[in-house]
């Protein structure tokens, strides 16, 4: 007789449970998004938002050619947190105080040479060689109108009104732009209560006027 075979229950009978990995879903990354930029800059940190704004005014300053202030803006903002804003204006320093040095050696000849050093002497406080420097730059090129602002400038700081008032005209008459960077200029805050200076600066009011 054939013997039957027996199937082997054990093996058959009980599968093996396989153990599958559980395979977990990964966590989606909750990294914050990156803060916002300026520049490069980040503005996240308030500190650096103030260090940023120090540099602002400080190259407002500097285009205006008001050295002096500039030069101390810029160094404020080298105490802020910012390495990048600190190297910027580390390098804009350089050229502050390059442009702040009195060119002693130097004999100034074109109008603009005078007009550069005209400027550097009002930045240093030296009015009277800031003067003769200007009037040099003006008399070689009376056509200039950055040399007749500065003129009307230096005669705000100076106490003279009606000298500053005929240098910013000739100025705003030669260049109309001058007329909105004075409203905003520091230094003629000497006229701010002269109705000429109002009148000259803002001559759409007038029409109000009658």
């Amino acid at each position: 007789m054939a013997k039957v075979q027996k199937s082997s229950s054990g093996s058959s009978g009980r599968s093996k449970s396989i153990s599958k990995a559980s395979s977990k879903p990964k966590k989606k990354s909750s990294l914050p998004a990156p803060p916002p930029q300026r520049g490069g800059v980040e503005l996240v940190d308030p500190r650096v938002q103030a260090q940023m704004k120090l540099y602002e005014e400080a190259m407002s300053l500097f285009h205006q050619q008001k050295f002096q202030r500039s030069k101390q803006e810029l160094e404020k903002v080298l105490e802020g947190p910012s390495k990048e804003l600190a190297d910027r204006a580390r390098t804009h320093l350089r050229i502050v105080e390059q442009r702040m040095k009195p060119s002693a050696e130097q004999n100034p000849k074109s109008p603009e040479e005078h007009y550069q050093r005209g400027v550097a002497m009002m930045n240093l406080g030296r009015w009277d060689e800031a003067r003769e420097s200007l009037e040099k730059a003006r008399k070689l090129a009376p056509k200039l109108d950055h040399v007749h602002y500065a003129l009307a400038a230096l005669d705000c700081l100076t106490g003279e009104a009606d000298s500053a008032m005929a240098n910013l005209k000739i100025a705003i008459e030669l260049r109309p732009a001058n007329r909105f960077h004075a409203r905003n200029d520091e230094d003629f805050a000497f006229l701010q209560e002269d109705p000429r200076f109002t009148e000259l600066l803002y001559p759409e009011k007038d029409g109000y006027a009658g």
